[in-house]
C-alpha cells in the first residue's frame, strides 16, 4: 500500500479515445505553425531549418506526454470515498468522501462528443478537494454521476 496505490482500490482507467481528442486540440495550433516555419526554411535555407526541427520535436514531445498522461488517469469507487489519480512524473491522488459531495456534473464539448467521451466534475464543500475525471465514455459518465449522487445522498442521510 502506498499513497498512489491504496489497498482495496479497483482502478477504472479512462477511455483511450481521450488521446486523439487531446492530441487534436493540442496539436492543431502547432500544426498551423509548421507552415510558418517551413516557408522561411525553404526560402532562406540554412539555420532556419532549426525552427522546423524545433516544431517537429515539440509535436513529438506533446504527443508522448499526452499518451502517458491519459494512461495514468483513473478513478476508483470505494465504500466511503472516490479516488481519482493522475500523472506519471508528478503524481496526484485525490480522495473525495461521498458525504462531502455537493453535486456532480457531466460535461462534453463538441470534440469530446465526437469521440463519445465526457468529463465528470465533482464539486465538494471544500473547493480544495474538487476532482474531475476526463475521458469517461458518455454512458458510463451518466451512470457514474447517478451512482456518486446516490452514494452522496445516502451518506448525508446517515448524518
Amino acid at each position: 500500500m502506498t499513497w498512489f496505490e491504496p489497498d482495496g482500490a479497483s482502478w477504472n482507467y479512462v477511455d483511450r479515445r481521450l488521446i486523439p481528442a487531446r492530441l487534436l486540440s493540442l496539436l492543431l495550433p502547432a500544426l498551423l505553425l509548421l507552415p510558418v516555419a517551413l516557408v522561411p526554411a525553404v526560402l532562406f535555407g540554412g539555420a532556419v531549418w532549426i525552427a522546423v526541427a524545433i516544431v517537429l520535436v515539440a509535436l513529438a514531445w506533446i504527443s508522448w506526454v499526452v499518451v502517458r498522461q491519459v494512461g495514468a488517469h483513473a478513478w476508483a469507487e470505494r465504500e466511503d470515498d472516490l479516488l481519482v489519480k493522475r500523472g506519471r512524473m508528478f503524481r496526484r491522488v485525490t480522495v473525495v468522501p461521498y458525504g462531502r459531495m455537493q453535486f456532480v456534473e457531466v460535461e462534453a464539448g463538441p470534440l469530446a462528443r465526437a469521440f463519445g467521451i465526457a468529463r465528470v466534475q465533482l464539486h465538494t464543500a471544500s473547493p480544495g478537494t474538487d476532482a474531475s475525471i476526463s475521458g469517461v465514455p458518455t454512458d458510463e459518465a451518466a451512470r457514474l454521476r447517478d451512482r456518486l449522487t446516490a452514494r452522496g445522498e445516502a451518506t448525508l442521510a446517515g448524518l
